[in-house]
């Protein structure tokens, strides 16, 4: 009897997600939005909400770095309304005709994001006309310090040999460069092919310490002492951490990576509208929080940050310093002779 009972609980509950309880609106009933974001990168929730209050039907699908994503919009066989893409790639998009201008007039929550992140965004999108800011974060090292002995704040240390099959590195070019590029003394934007060769052949020296190349596989391996250290994106943290409270998160002394992520709109979207109105619900303080207090990634939204707790405002990984900040470069698109330089690059260490 009451598993027939949860039963049916679990498919009013369902059917109140599909069609709307109360004052909610059909998903579907004003057509769909498609969307492409990073994995475990919302709070589903959030993604139930604007179905319901929008009666927009969310189409959602996920990619692991913005290499894999974006070949995916430039051949355009799925055409996606909305996508969250870093830097870089913004400003590759941009370039290469792939994105279209928002109609801010759709979005006017706009007005909720930091002056300073919208700024920052420049740097890629010169005119704010193309992206609206997500979420913002560092490169670092994660660390487990029941496995670490040693002081952590230096790139070095995932070079140590003590540490050999415990070290976990990101599958994805640019990031794996990082540390390499700034040991050697080199921008994280460098396109000469030198330093780029010797910043490989300090990868492949490392190589035998490392236990696996990954992306979100970081994550559970952290949580379970699978491995001692990790690079890893400043917003992996807090939710780590809350499972594994002798993980720690530091960036190296010597520099690192900033980053935004923001939401733009393809070229060939065909819902458009759809997309701002998707982007315009993001940029809600309480929608924001919700995200923030999921995916624990330093969130852009000033209306957001003064509700956060205070003590998440203390935790320099999850709310960076300027002083940080100071210390770390945002990654440029470099162009695709460069871009197809780091790829060969990429397969020779693997290749070793």
């Amino acid at each position: 009897m009451k598993r027939k009972v949860l039963f049916l609980l679990l498919a009013v509950t369902s059917a109140c997600f599909l069609f709307g309880c109360g004052n909610g609106k059909k998903a579907g009933e004003n057509g769909e939005v498609k969307v492409y974001n990073w994995g475990d990168y919302i709070d589903e929730e959030v993604i139930h909400m604007f179905e319901q209050e929008t009666g927009i039907k969310v189409v959602y699908d996920m990619f692991e770095t913005n290499e894999e994503m974006y070949p995916v919009i430039e051949a355009g066989g799925t055409k996606y309304d909305a996508v969250c893409p870093s830097d870089y790639m913004i400003e590759k998009m941009i370039q290469n005709n792939l994105l279209q201008k928002i109609n801010f007039d759709n979005v006017p929550n706009i007005k909720n994001i930091d002056k300073q992140q919208l700024k920052d965004s420049k740097a890629f999108d010169p005119d704010n006309a193309y992206s609206v800011p997500y979420t913002y974060g560092t490169l670092g090292i994660l660390y487990n310090k029941t496995l670490v002995n040693d002081k952590v704040d230096s790139w070095n240390i995932l070079w140590d040999k003590k540490y050999k099959d415990n070290v976990l590195m990101y599958n994805s070019v640019r990031d794996l460069f990082v540390p390499a590029l700034i040991l050697n003394g080199e921008s994280l934007n460098t396109t000469d092919e030198k330093a780029l060769q010797k910043a490989k052949q300090l990868l492949i020296e490392q190589k035998p310490l490392v236990q696996a190349y990954v992306m979100d596989q970081i994550k559970d391996k952290m949580i379970n002492g699978e491995a001692a250290l990790a690079m890893a994106y400043s917003g992996e943290y807090l939710a780590i951490q809350e499972d594994n409270p002798d993980i720690e998160f530091v960036v190296p002394k010597e520099g690192s990576n900033c980053f935004i992520d923001s939401w733009v709109i393809p070229a060939n979207a065909e819902n458009k509208e759809n997309a701002e109105a998707w982007i315009n619900f993001l940029c809600r303080p309480d929608i924001a929080k919700m995200n923030f207090e999921y995916i624990t990634y330093s969130t852009p939204n000033k209306a957001a940050y003064d509700e956060i707790d205070d003590d998440y405002k203390k935790l320099e990984a999850v709310f960076p310093t300027k002083e940080t900040l100071s210390r770390c470069e945002v990654f440029k698109y470099i162009g695709e002779d460069a871009d197809s330089i780091y790829s060969e690059l990429w397969k020779e260490i693997k290749a070793n």
